[in-house]
């Protein structure tokens, strides 16, 4: 990368003319500003002290100097405090021709032994994925194609909540209220089916709360006392002792929730190498907290109850067992971060989980840590933010989430009536159509979701999501549609990187080192576990490249060697588009 190279150069040249050596840390190198000439700038007021002179005379020493022997540089500027270097022409055209041709370009590979795991979706087996899901499913699953591009062997998983009090919840309330009902009887996906429950058991239990209170019993209490908590918390403590009708109930309830799982996965086209499920890995846990007791690093209540003192880390004291030896989310978490180091000892655990668990996470590493294991600080949370809606918040149990299923189903819908809109696919047959109608729905709902910095929280609006102009997933794929349209026209596969000239128009010039910087933009999108660096930067390309493609003459340039290098140029954007959206996992239309 020529800003590696420059900044060597830069501390040879330091070198060389003040006898100094500099930490290649102390060279701020950035790009230069639109409004000023050049590629790159040099700020100077850093070594203004160390050089005793004046920023514009150690920029034009330093300018000269790089000019006449850095191969790189074929000129400078000085502005104030800023060096501002011009690249050359020789240097973007082996850059051109080493890469252009290259259907992997931005990728790296490696045979590094260390693997890294990636969680993500996580779901509850007492409700269907929601918008949040959705939210977290892409991050998890872009994030690992982004790690794995660096070169990382991932291994993603995903951790089934397939026990607790709010599984039981949906039991409870499908044995009392259901009256046998099934998928196959009510035509409804299995996820959708057990969430029903759930939402109804809430309902019911609120009218419990509310006729204690109404008895005289203060809220707390009344909640505590209500008989459908008493008989959920029972259901519980039957499930961990193995009661058999129990667990056969569960089991079958279970079992309708994955299969309308895996249907929203596949649509979503997300996938997992290994699924976990909380069922077992809390034994683990519950192991691993006796030993700890054991070893005096937990202790222990007069109610039983297992409890870690991390007030001196700055925390508080956390429970670890309940009094009556059930698990709560640490236990199983605690087996599952173990199970996993033991099978494929990781360089990194990642979890892609909501920021309202970040607390959650510190405990954890901590609690691994006063066990004695040194990976505790391979553990990293990628904390995410919470996806709103124009008409606020959503809840699960009061039945006001957006369901996932029903989300993407508009999608669909919707790129199907913008698509019709632009009338531009009238020879399409129906499949192709339908096709391109999921490619463009799921690709407008992708981006949006991932073009948004993971910590923030977001404002999801469905209808603007799928413009095909401004930032979005369609206005990057119909790009993409648009390069595939002029190559075909071309009539031939360009197959030279010459173009015939001793220059560059500047909008070339610009596609160019937007290109340039692809590789880079994956490396820093894996170090901040952020795919919304690949997202910015693919939206950013595609524009430079339509104000390219509106200014300048591709097809009907008379020049062979222009018109060939600008069929290249374009061949080559199309391909770095397609990857970054890959790393979005987001499919490209060949025409649209």
């Amino acid at each position: 990368m020529i800003e590696h190279i420059l900044t060597q150069k830069i501390k040879e040249s330091i070198q060389a003319i003040y006898s100094l050596d500099v930490l290649p840390e102390q060279i701020q190198l950035q790009k230069t500003r639109k409004e000023f000439s050049g590629d790159f700038t040099l700020v100077i007021f850093p070594f203004v002290k160390l050089l005793k002179s004046s920023p514009e005379a150690i920029g034009n020493t330093l300018g000269e100097y790089l000019k006449q022997n850095a191969a790189e540089v074929s000129g400078f500027n000085v502005i104030k405090g800023f060096l501002n270097l011009e690249i050359s022409l020789d240097y973007w055209f082996s850059f051109f021709t080493a890469h252009a041709q290259n259907e992997t370009f931005g990728f790296t590979r490696s045979d590094e032994a260390k693997p890294v795991v990636v969680e993500y979706s996580s779901p509850n087996t007492n409700k269907p994925l929601h918008l949040g899901h959705i939210r977290n499913n892409l991050l998890g699953f872009s994030l690992s194609r982004i790690l794995s591009a660096n070169g990382k062997k991932v291994i993603r998983v995903n951790l089934v909540n397939d026990r607790g009090i709010h599984i039981c919840k949906s039991m409870l309330a499908w044995q009392k209220f259901g009256n046998g009902e099934t998928p196959q009887s009510s035509g409804l996906k299995g996820d959708h089916l057990v969430g029903k429950y759930y939402v109804l058991f809430d309902k019911e239990y609120k009218m419990q709360i509310a006729d204690l209170e109404s008895q005289g019993m203060k809220r707390e209490e009344a909640e505590r006392q209500a008989p459908l908590m008493q008989e959920a918390q029972e259901m519980l403590r039957q499930w961990e002792l193995g009661d058999q009708a129990t667990v056969d109930l569960w089991r079958t309830m279970n079992g309708w929730v994955y299969e309308g799982f895996a249907a929203t996965y596949q649509t979503l086209g997300i996938e997992f190498e290994k699924t976990y499920y909380e069922s077992n890995t809390y034994l683990l846990g519950k192991q691993l907290v006796e030993q700890g007791l054991q070893n005096h690093v937990f202790y222990q209540r007069d109610d039983k109850s297992v409890w870690i003192n991390l007030t001196e880390e700055g925390l508080d004291e956390k429970l670890l067992l309940r009094s009556d030896g059930t698990s709560v989310y640490m236990t199983q978490d605690l087996g599952t971060a173990m199970q996993r180091y033991q099978e494929f000892h990781p360089e990194q655990l990642v979890y892609v989980v909501g920021n309202e668990q970040e607390y959650h996470f510190q405990v954890l590493k901590l609690v691994i840590k006063h066990l004695g294991e040194s990976w505790w600080n391979s553990i990293y949370h990628l904390s995410y933010g919470m996806v709103e809606l124009p008409h606020g918040k959503m809840k699960s149990r009061e039945g006001t989430v957006v369901d996932a299923d029903d989300l993407m189903e508009e999608m669909f819908a919707t790129a199907k009536d913008r698509t019709r809109e632009l009338g531009k696919i009238q020879d399409f047959e129906n499949e192709e159509a339908e096709k391109l109608y999921r490619t463009i729905g799921l690709g407008a709902l992708k981006y949006f979701i991932l073009k948004v910095d993971p910590k923030k929280n977001m404002l999801f609006n469905p209808e603007e999501s799928v413009d095909f102009n401004g930032n979005t997933g369609p206005f990057i794929q119909y790009t993409y549609a648009r390069i595939r349209s002029v190559l075909r026209k071309a009539g031939e596969q360009p197959n030279t990187a010459a173009n015939g000239t001793t220059g560059l128009l500047p909008q070339e010039k610009t596609v160019l080192k937007f290109l340039h910087d692809f590789p880079q933009v994956v490396q820093d999108a894996a170090h901040e576990h952020n795919p919304a660096v690949v997202a910015n930067y693919a939206y950013e390309l595609a524009c430079e490249f339509n104000r390219f493609y509106h200014d300048v003459v591709i097809l009907k340039e008379e020049n062979p060697g222009k018109r060939n290098f600008r069929l290249q140029l374009s061949r080559f954007t199309g391909q770095t588009l397609k990857n970054a959206l890959w790393l979005m996992g987001m499919d490209v239309p060949e025409r649209m």
